[in-house]
């Protein structure tokens, strides 16, 4: 029996070890990276550090494609500075996959062949939060967050487009609005549930079908994301008030 790897399955196209070179090539997010974990060393019990790893499940709304079908890899170091009483801020560096998934068509046309759209895109990602904890249980948080994009692959009816990082197809920026919720489960580990969306257009591309009607539309990132949360160097200390 053949197998064709390059089919498997989307997310493991997204664990190869060039995910890891896209990263590296980043200076300027590794330099955020290592400048989150000495602060945190440096400044003790005053910076909590934490990582926080899961999933994202994504579409691109404007697409003309619906549902979260798209898997992908959150992972993140963060700096938490509380501040007053029950308040906090947090900057994070993130690695964070985007994209959009379709297996069937809008349209059938025998010509073609399946699966019909695949888009993955990997984002160097840099969220800021305000959290406000409820006695010590419940964190809600609201934030932004500057995205960079450091790879990316198009499939349409089962063939690569010519679109790339560098052709201009999509914007390399990404500025997202973020809601945040997070809640204790067993000691330092948090469960943390976040959802963002793209305040400015990644893309702008035109349509048309098989009756050669044709139209434009705008797409936007859309993310639900589910992942483990570890406090390091957590402190309780919330008043009744």
């Amino acid at each position: 029996m053949n197998i064709d790897f390059r089919k498997v399955n989307n997310y493991s196209h997204f664990c190869k070890p060039n995910i890891i070179r896209m990263i590296v090539k980043n200076k300027y997010f590794l330099l955020l990276v290592i400048s989150l974990l000495l602060s945190t060393l440096s400044y003790g019990q005053s910076i909590q550090g934490a990582i926080a790893i899961g999933t994202n499940l994504t579409q691109v709304d404007g697409d003309e494609m619906y549902g979260f079908k798209k898997f992908g890899l959150n992972a993140s170091a963060i700096a938490i500075m509380p501040i007053k009483k029950r308040w906090a801020i947090s900057v994070e560096a993130s690695y964070s996959q985007k994209g959009s998934r379709e297996y069937y068509p809008p349209e059938v046309d025998p010509t073609k062949e399946l699966p019909y759209y695949d888009l993955r895109l990997s984002y160097a990602e840099v969220p800021i939060m305000v959290h406000f904890t409820d006695k010590g249980f419940l964190t809600v948080g609201l934030g932004m967050s500057w995205g960079r994009l450091v790879g990316m692959k198009e499939i349409e009816w089962n063939i690569q487009t010519d679109a790339s990082l560098y052709s201009g197809h999509y914007n390399r920026n990404d500025i997202n609005g973020i809601f945040d919720l997070r809640f204790p489960i067993y000691k330092k580990l948090n469960l943390n549930f976040r959802y963002a969306y793209s305040f400015a257009k990644i893309r702008t591309r035109e349509y048309n079908n098989l009756a050669g009607d044709s139209w434009k539309r705008d797409q936007y990132n859309n993310v639900l994301t589910l992942r483990f949360y570890y406090i390091f160097n957590e402190r309780k200390n919330y008043s009744n008030d």
